[in-house]
């Protein structure tokens, strides 16, 4: 698949995710098999821009190539700045958010509630793409609700304002995460019109991968929840599509190195006591399919330093490598 002059090679996107694709997570994503990875969303509102969320959220220094950033906002004008300023800061693309289902960001019209106004749609997407000579994508749900499942109409509408790629997650906003993703909005989608389509939602397994691509025809898949806790998620999937074999499972010995590895590059990025708090629910994650996993987030979460926090992590898996149950010390 290619976004204006970028290949995105394997075809697998991690999804936008706010406080979860910062830097860190977004650089280990694509050394482990990721074509393409989305910023969080950013802020369209410039009074914001200078806040250190905003800066690190700015941050691409050192990012492979290319570099995706989220805006978020509902004014025309106001998102065609952002894109100027974020394309002007190092974005080679920059991604709309329409998406998003968070009640915060929905009760001010933004994300997934854009859906509601075609006309708001068409005018902001003008704005963007008029804006910067960067391509221009954008991330949408199957609609608002069961009852306006307008998705296809809005694809057209992008298609019509020179959107360089759509993805699409196969539920209504207020579905947010729950039942089964459906994805015969997104084949449609994919038959009516010609830009890469990308479907997103309960992509879980290269095998559902694998069934997803066929289902929808679309041109890449978009990741997101299942890439917590197990990053090298796209390589599985990645060898899947191209040899319909699976890949072994990580080792412990490399599921530790991976986790260790992100931690310190989390402290790096953060600093302390920021970069401890904020792994804290990334070490949950690799964890949570550990019957033990209780006793070792209650340890690690007590953590108040990053020496800490990487000591019980790696002494952590180094038992379980060892075959022998964790001996975790007792909380204070």
């Amino acid at each position: 698949m290619r976004i204006g002059l970028h290949a995105i090679e394997p075809r697998l996107v991690l999804a936008p995710m706010a406080g979860v694709t910062d830097k860190p997570f977004r650089q280990l994503c694509k050394r482990l098999g990721a074509g393409l990875a989305v910023s969080e969303m950013t802020t369209s509102d410039p009074r914001l821009w200078k806040t250190r969320k905003s800066l690190q959220r700015m941050d691409h220094a050192g990012e492979p190539d290319p570099v995706s950033v989220q805006i978020a906002g509902t004014e025309p004008q106001a998102m065609a700045e952002a894109a100027r300023h974020n394309a002007g800061h190092g974005a080679q693309l920059i991604d709309i958010n329409m998406g998003c289902p968070a009640k915060k960001v929905c009760s001010a019209w933004a994300g997934s509630a854009l859906m509601r106004d075609e006309a708001l749609v068409g005018r902001i997407l003008e704005a963007v793409v008029a804006a910067v000579d960067v391509p221009v994508t954008l991330k949408i749900r199957t609609g608002w609700d069961a009852d306006h499942r307008n998705a296809p109409q809005i694809a057209r509408i992008a298609q019509d304002s020179g959107i360089a790629a759509l993805a699409v997650h196969g539920r209504t906003r207020d579905q947010h995460y729950k039942g089964r993703a459906e994805y015969d909005t997104i084949a449609a989608i994919k038959s009516a019109l010609s830009f890469p389509v990308i479907a997103n939602g309960d992509i879980d397994s290269p095998e559902k991968a694998a069934a997803v691509l066929r289902h929808t025809g679309a041109d890449a898949l978009m990741i997101g929840r299942a890439a917590q806790g197990r990053p090298w998620i796209f390589r599985e999937i990645g060898h899947y599509l191209a040899t319909g074999e699976r890949l072994p499972e990580p080792s412990l010995a490399e599921v530790r190195d991976v986790l260790v590895g992100h931690l310190q590059a989390l402290h790096g990025f953060y600093g302390e006591p920021v970069g401890v708090r904020i792994a804290r629910k990334h070490l949950g994650w690799y964890a949570k399919d550990r019957p033990e996993n209780r006793a070792f987030r209650a340890v690690v979460n007590r953590a108040g330093s990053a020496r800490d926090q990487i000591a019980l992590t790696r002494d952590y898996f180094d038992a379980l490598a060892a075959g022998v149950m964790p001996e975790l010390p007792v909380a204070a």
